[in-house]
């Protein structure tokens, strides 16, 4: 099926590629069935542009939390359990969007750190975990090495 991206112009997707998140994502719970797409000719990309089968102008970036220094540890709740189709943890992702934060007349990228997305990438289904607060059980790596 061909489908309309912000960054990518039109691109080919097969119907079994489509991540459907049930809930939708915060602030855009009618959009439910995405794609993810890269620069061509990159085997591993560090960023995704997780884009909306919709909605042609709807796309976020999206990263693994450890290329930032992250890890988390989350406890699914039965129902996050049942909509991701209780998977086993090898076929579960965690992803952070990213944002733009303008601050001072400068623009940087940030993490958005309370709001991860959990994906099983077997059964294609997602879901977007929100956190009250932050838990001790997110950790920021030392990526400082010494000298």
């Amino acid at each position: 099926m061909k489908i309309e991206t912000y960054l990518f112009g039109t691109v080919e997707v097969s119907p079994e590629k489509i991540i459907t998140f049930p809930s939708g994502l915060a602030g855009f719970e009618e959009n439910k069935r995405f794609m993810l797409a890269h620069e061509e000719g990159k085997e591993n990309p560090a960023s995704y542009t997780l884009q909306s089968v919709d909605d042609p102008n709807l796309a976020f970036e999206i990263v693994d939390p450890t290329t930032l220094g992250y890890n988390y540890e989350l406890e699914l709740n039965d129902a996050e359990n049942a909509l991701l189709q209780s998977p086993a943890p090898e076929d579960v992702v965690v992803m952070q969007m990213l944002f733009k934060q303008n601050e001072g007349g400068k623009s940087q990228i940030m993490p958005i750190l309370r709001a991860p997305l959990v994906i099983n990438t077997r059964a294609r289904v997602g879901l977007q975990k929100i956190m009250e607060t932050m838990r001790p059980n997110i950790t920021l790596s030392n990526l400082v090495s010494s000298v």
